[in-house]
């Protein structure tokens, strides 16, 4: 699938919103759930509700968890990452613009492999991904650090 970013075999981030006509496509590459990030004030293409449906009927488990940068807690990738886990895998991940996705996956995969804080925003960059905030980088090392390596 074009512009997305294989973390692992099981988890995919894509850099784009999917629109309406994607989630067959979806389904056909071979994945088996998505997960929208997208906070319920941001223009979306497809809302939801509306995502769930589409996901549902193309064969697909659908997970929706609004995350912001700004209200980023231990407590929201915590519940992320517990979802995520029981989800059926390949997993394609998005947000508008997969910051956010690339974010939440990169720190559950370098949680589960022990990387520590600078070794994960190290492969987030190696991948292509970049965090956009002196913020978000501290977190997302700060996160790490204490989960995984």
């Amino acid at each position: 699938m074009e512009n997305t970013v294989a973390i692992t075999d099981a988890f995919t981030v894509a850099k784009f919103e999917p629109g309406k006509e994607e989630f067959a496509r979806v389904a056909e590459d071979g994945f088996r759930s998505i997960v929208s990030l997208q906070v319920g004030d941001e223009e979306q293409k497809v809302p939801p509700e509306e995502e769930r449906r589409l996901a549902e009927e193309a064969g697909l488990a659908f997970y929706h968890q609004g995350v912001s940068k700004q209200d980023l807690s231990d407590e929201e990738v915590d519940r992320f990452r517990d979802r995520l886990e029981n989800l059926p895998k390949p997993v394609l991940l998005h947000c508008s613009s997969g910051k956010r996705a690339g974010a939440m996956t990169m720190m559950h995969v370098a949680s589960e492999q022990d990387m520590s804080g600078d070794e994960v925003i190290s492969k987030a960059e190696e991948m292509g991904f970049e965090c956009d905030t002196p913020e978000l980088e501290a977190f997302v090392k700060s996160y790490v650090d204490r989960h995984g390596g």
